[in-house]
């Protein structure tokens, strides 16, 4: 710890720079260099702080030399956020700043799972476990909840004063309180060095606050200051969690408070939460239109079907949710229908204002012949409607095209004329379908898609004077920003000044050649134009028509229309099943490495890209290899029944989904969240990337399919090119090899072929296991009397094929228990003989990957 202090006594940085690492040790004598000042970094700036949401990121237990891994973890939890709805369609509603904070120590204060820091500082997970340490002093004073005594500790909050505070003095400038709390320093370090950057006190309700602390441990917390993970592989799953609490002032839907207790039913009344309830019956549900009822019996975003689904509000049961997945569940998902709907009315609504945000002429009564204007928000794959009116709000409609502008002087309007414009988001069923919800209410529970969280009106009263001129100036007030490319399918636009008497005129021009703008519109739907793959050059150009020589303006975007990728690369299977899809087959699971990439023309730096699976059709999942492992060389974990980490099951192929509580899978079978079934059998995976623009690349997909049971461990291998075969005792396993005579297993032994070719016959009598993947066989194949377990996978076999009396020992007791016994399996294998099948401990089972079988079919096999 001290020599930790002495490294960063020893770090300089010379006004707003970075130092490229650590600095030698300072010489015990030394007095602390002053910690650097905080910088802030404006990553994307929209607009008005006033008119946005503001989301600060501020970091912790980042040292001197490790900034860049702070603006990295920054980079990694934007990437994420821009590719979850609804922030990918408004990121454009978001400003977001970055603040570098320097700490005097590395890490977090009682960290559960504390790694020792690497020399460099840039490796998190370095393997050395340094344990929870109650004495770290962070800039931030983060602190794991009960970190110091608790395992399984993953609140992080803003602590109190660090052990032994005022030794600290000489590290901070004067006047600053070496002993402050964790909150007092996220407040002085707001007023002194953000709030001067955005203009609005630091008390604006329209402020978010995301702390992201620097461990390899899962952690964080809700609030309007969140906190989450720098280093966590779910770290930007994390913040978009508690965000989604934050922001969204949505409730926790897991099953648990504690993840290791199993807490009794809910007995409640009806929750308040906006996306709970304690109704069982789902047809009364909808007949009593209560809460969610609207979107009942749709696909849900998340997986499944948007319903009434068991468990939530921190109970297993009495508490129902509307997917069976979600982020408030389990991250990794995205939000379902019911959660996009609210998070997308709070933030066009910013948050608690409640009012969608638009820009205009000022009210009141103006020229016979001037030009009215309202700016409005700007969603990035749809347009929002403006329609003027004469009249009032109920008066004619006038055919602008969509128009911001109106130019009042061809209308010929008589003095005292109300001219009403409506802005409205099309979000509602005839719009993009987002918002069911038909109120005009802007509650945190209840904001309708006719409310002033996506319409606003204005109205001015036509005078009888008319304009004076405006001077010849044409300026691009705003616009997409253009620090990075946008996306191919994505609506770019520009804002312009606004003269009293005229309306300035853009044009639109794509890799050189002009785009037609008949309503000189200043929006330009890129996705319309449907462009060719690749990289290419978009221009805004406004002129003044009072002097169009001399009056322009102009901005370029590159424009990054390369979709993004996600190869996979699988581990190895048992035999790989013929078809147009990839098809292996694994006892037990496997493991799947995605590798995101992208074209990055446009791009100055390296830039984090998303991947995403995508289990049977359940809802997409975010790629971030596996909790608890090193990124980016872990792969994900599929598993029959997942694998527990921290009271956690990640990766479970059987019922429930990926994610569950570990405890959920072990609940008795008449548990009304009990029953769970291993996910023995064929499954089809998708997956994709996301890049930085927000292009979603063509999934490609595979199948696998999970046999229960085990390879015995080999006491003989042959390989090559061999005569007879007798397996006479133990374990004989054919790798690779040529049989020219036949096989011969006798009562007692195993054999186990892969990838071989066997010109004879293969018989068993009594054998303990018999088991062959991905081999031809020419001859007539018989196993009788197996005492243990016959597989037989992705194999050619020429004859005929006879399984009698064999018992299958279950590998799995609950998946035979639940989904009943089965007997020998065979999968994915072409047959080109008589298949019988007679007598055996159980029907096969094919496991869903069917077999071809081209000769007659006789016994149990009959009907296979």
């Amino acid at each position: 710890m001290r020599r930790r202090r002495a490294l960063l006594a020893a770090a300089t940085l010379a006004a707003g720079l970075l130092v490229a690492g650590p600095a030698p040790a300072a010489r015990a004598a030394d007095p602390p260099a002053p910690l650097p000042a905080p910088k802030v970094h404006p990553i994307q700036v929209t607009g008005p702080a006033a008119e946005r949401l503001n989301l600060v990121i501020m970091g912790d237990g980042y040292q001197a030399d490790q900034q860049s891994l702070f603006l990295a973890d920054v980079d990694r939890n934007l990437a994420v956020m821009w590719a979850t709805e609804p922030f990918r369609t408004y990121r454009d509603y978001v400003n977001v700043y970055a603040v570098e904070i320097a700490s005097i120590d590395y890490g977090v204060r009682c960290d559960p799972d504390g790694r020792v820091r690497h020399p460099d500082g840039t490796i998190r997970d370095t393997g050395q476990r340094e344990g929870p340490i109650d004495t770290k002093n962070t800039a931030l004073r983060m602190i794991y909840q009960q970190g110091c005594t608790d395992p399984l500790s993953r609140g992080t909050v803003y602590g109190g004063a660090p052990v032994d505070c005022a030794s600290y003095a000489g590290y901070y400038p004067p006047g600053v309180n070496p002993c402050e709390t964790g909150t007092q320093a996220h407040n002085r370090i707001l007023d002194n060095y953000v709030v001067p950057v955005l203009g609005i006190p630091r008390t604006s309700q329209n402020i978010q606050t995301l702390a992201i602390f620097n461990t390899f441990t899962y952690g964080g917390i809700g609030g309007t200051n969140a906190t989450t993970s720098g280093g966590s592989p779910q770290g930007p799953l994390i913040s978009l969690h508690e965000l989604g609490h934050s922001l969204g002032t949505m409730a926790d839907e897991y099953p648990y408070s504690s993840r290791d207790v199993v807490r009794p039913c809910y007995t409640g009344g009806e929750p308040s939460s906006f996306h709970h309830t304690a109704y069982s019956d789902q047809q009364r549900f909808v007949a009593d239109q209560q809460k969610w009822w609207r979107w009942v019996g749709e696909e849900s975003l998340s997986g499944g079907t948007v319903g009434l689904h068991e468990g939530g509000g921190s109970y297993p049961c009495g508490q129902r949710r509307p997917s069976e997945h979600s982020i408030m569940r389990w991250i990794g998902f995205d939000w379902d229908q019911v959660g996009r709907e609210h998070m997308v009315a709070r933030i066009t609504g910013l948050r608690n204002g409640g009012q969608m945000s638009v820009r205009n002429t000022p009210a009141g009564t103006v020229p016979r012949d001037g030009v009215l204007w309202v700016e409005t928000g700007h969603p990035r794959y749809h347009e929002l409607d403006v329609t003027w009116r004469i009249g009032g709000a109920g008066g004619a409609v006038l055919d602008t095209h969509n128009s911001r502008s109106l130019d009042l002087g061809p209308l010929d309007l008589p003095a005292g004329t109300v001219v009403h414009a409506e802005v409205r988001d099309p979000v509602g069923p005839d719009g993009i379908d987002w918002v069911r919800n038909p109120s005009t209410g802007n509650t945190a529970t209840d904001s309708g898609y006719n409310g002033p969280r996506f319409v606003q009106t204005r109205q001015w009263t036509v005078g009888d004077t008319s304009a004076v001129p405006s001077p010849p100036a044409a300026e691009i007030t705003a616009s997409t920003p253009t620090t990075a490319p946008v996306a191919g399918d994505e609506v770019v636009f520009v804002e312009t000044n606004h003269p009293t008497d005229r309306i300035l005129d853009v044009a639109w021009s794509l890799d050189g050649s002009p785009v037609a703008n008949p309503h000189n519109s200043r929006r330009l739907d890129l996705g319309a134009l449907r462009l060719a793959a690749g990289t290419h050059r978009l221009v805004a150009t406004v002129t003044d028509p009072a002097d169009p020589a001399r009056a322009a303006d102009r901005v370029e975007w590159t424009v990054d229309n390369a979709a993004p990728s996600a190869p996979r690369r699988l581990s190895e299977p048992l035999t790989t099943l013929p078809g147009a899809l990839e098809h292996p087959v694994y006892f037990d699971g496997w493991d799947m490495w995605l590798t995101p990439r992208d074209d990055r023309t446009g791009y100055p730096e390296q830039r984090y890209v998303v991947g995403q699976f995508r289990l049977d059709g359940d809802g997409w999942f975010n790629y971030f290899g596996f909790p608890e492992q090193p990124m980016p060389s872990s792969p994900f974990q599929f598993r029959h029944s997942g694998t527990s980490v921290k009271a956690l099951t990640y990766g479970n192929l059987g019922t429930g989904g990926l994610s569950r509580a570990t405890f959920e899978q072990t609940l008795p079978d008449d548990h009304p969240s009990g029953g769970f079934v291993p996910g023995f059998g064929t499954h089809l995976v998708e997956h994709r990337a996301i890049d930085p623009a927000g292009n979603i690349g063509p999934a490609e997909s595979y199948r696998a399919t999970v046999l229960p049971g085990a390879a015995p461990a080999c006491t003989s291998t042959l390989t090559g090119r061999q005569g007879r075969v007798t397996a006479a005792e133990g374990v004989t396993c054919l790798t690779d090899a040529e049989v020219t005579g036949p096989v011969t297993v006798r009562a007692g032994a195993s054999l186990v072929v892969r990838d071989s070719a066997i010109r004879g016959t293969v018989t068993s009598v009594g054998a303990a296991t018999v088991q062959i993947f991905g081999s031809t066989v020419e001859g007539a194949v018989q196993l009788t009397g197996t005492t243990r377990d016959v597989t037989i996978a992705g194999n050619t076999l020429r004859g005929a094929f006879v399984l009698t009396g064999n018992t299958q020992v279950s590998a799995n007791e609950r998946y035979s228990r639940l989904a009943g016994a089965y007997g020998p399996v065979l999968v994915g294998n072409r047959i080109d003989g008589a298949l019988s099948c007679a007598g055996n401990s159980a029907p096969v089972r094919d496991f869903g990957a069917p077999n071809t079988v081209r000769g007659a079919r006789a016994g149990d096999c009959a009907k296979l």
